[in-house]
């Protein structure tokens, strides 16, 4: 099994944005480049704001996916 992160971005108008990834390094080049999702494109900078990672990828998507759900929760 591949190991995975979960993120967090602080954009630059104060929104954030949630991924995972197998290679947190790339990602998050990617993002800084305007690269990532088009969420984080239209909003950079962006900041590093949280990082874990997990034994595997279907960990971090699952906790991702919580995360998503209690900011949809929350608007």
């Amino acid at each position: 099994m591949k190991s995975g992160f979960v993120y967090i971005l602080e954009c630059c108008d104060g929104s954030y944005y949630t991924g995972s990834t197998i290679n947190i390094d790339k990602r998050l080049i990617e993002h800084q480049q305007g690269k990532g999702a088009i969420y984080t494109k239209k909003r950079l900078p962006v900041e590093l704001v949280y990082l874990e990672s997990f034994d595997c990828i279907e960990k971090a998507f699952i906790k991702k996916n919580k995360f998503r759900v209690g900011v949809e929760r929350r608007n």
